[in-house]
């Protein structure tokens, strides 16, 4: 089974909360995680940012929920219990508790449509979740993230392909650099860029300390690299007495290329555009930052009392 979603536990969390005493959420999702029969496997997967199980955070924004819709309270830190209303609700034949359910309650409708007063005002997080969607509000930003982060790597990759050839080389200095290879950049830029072939050719430090070298190859091409091209740069490698070396592509690598590579005693790291576009991405090549946006949660274990 997989993790229900938030919308989906608001009933079985009140539910849990039922009996009236006070219960900490880690009670609480333990109780719920029953009814569903969570695997513990399920129970440990990460949010993306690999700070808080989904499952938590799940039920924390349940919590959270049914307390502005004054179902649930919070009398002291760190623990909830069910309301009069809270209590009347359970009473009632009803089969789910969801955001438009709650929106019967004039102080989740305030909570929804609140605003900031901000110069220049921003949606709150009682706007974003959306009746229907599966997503707790922040899953639903991070999802909205990850989309402008698609979007931006393929324009990236597109204005790559249609660069031209030695600034296609410089890319790949900077690149390399900002990975940590090549020393400084002037180091890289002396013995990266000696071929044409609309690509560059050369050899370059694994490490500032030039305890090793790898040797770069990169196609800025439109069509898939083959086994053919990794055969020659195999064949390069041994000419050079050279055990690894990286290849990049603009395009992509056919199935008999990564085969053939995988299979070579010699190490050779297959880049393709799609990769290339993310490595820029993760180390700030071509790219600028267009603002700041800081994701906070309630830290449960703050509000804890001895």
């Amino acid at each position: 089974m997989a993790i229900p979603d938030f919308q989906t536990l608001m009933l079985p969390v009140l539910r849990q909360l039922g009996s009236g005493e006070e219960q900490a959420p880690a009670s609480v999702r333990e109780a719920v995680a029953l009814v569903f029969k969570l695997s513990n496997e399920e129970l440990a997967t990460l949010l993306p940012s690999g700070r808080q199980t989904t499952f938590a955070n799940r039920v924390a924004w349940a919590l959270g929920y049914l307390k502005q819709a004054g179902l649930v309270e919070s009398p002291r830190r760190g623990m909830y219990r069910v309301t009069t209303r809270g209590k009347v609700t359970l009473g009632e034949p009803i089969e789910r508790i969801d955001i438009q359910y709650l929106m019967r309650f004039p102080e989740f409708v305030a909570f929804r449509t609140a605003s900031t007063e901000d110069s220049e005002p921003a949606p709150s997080l009682a706007k974003v979740a959306v009746e229907g969607t599966p997503l707790t509000p922040d899953e639903q930003i991070r999802q909205g993230y990850t989309r402008l982060q698609s979007s931006l790597a393929a324009q990236l990759l597109e204005r790559v392909r249609q660069a031209s050839p030695k600034f296609f080389e410089e890319l790949v200095v900077e690149l390399l650099v900002a990975m940590g290879y090549g020393g400084s950049r002037e180091d890289a830029s002396a013995v990266v860029g000696r071929g044409g072939d609309e690509g560059i050719d050369g050899i370059i430090k694994e490490d500032r300390l030039g305890l090793d070298t790898i040797y770069i190859q990169a196609k800025r091409w439109k069509d898939n690299v083959g086994r053919p091209e990794i055969q020659r740069f195999a064949g390069a490698l041994q000419g050079q007495r050279a055990r690894k070396g990286v290849f990049l592509t603009t395009s992509t690598f056919t199935a008999d290329a990564r085969s053939y590579a995988a299979g070579l005693q010699t190490t050779i790291v297959l880049i393709d555009g799609a990769q290339l576009a993310q490595l820029m991405l993760e180390f700030g090549i071509g790219v600028s930052q267009a603002g700041l946006v800081k994701l906070w949660k309630l830290d449960e274990d703050y509000f804890v009392e001895e």
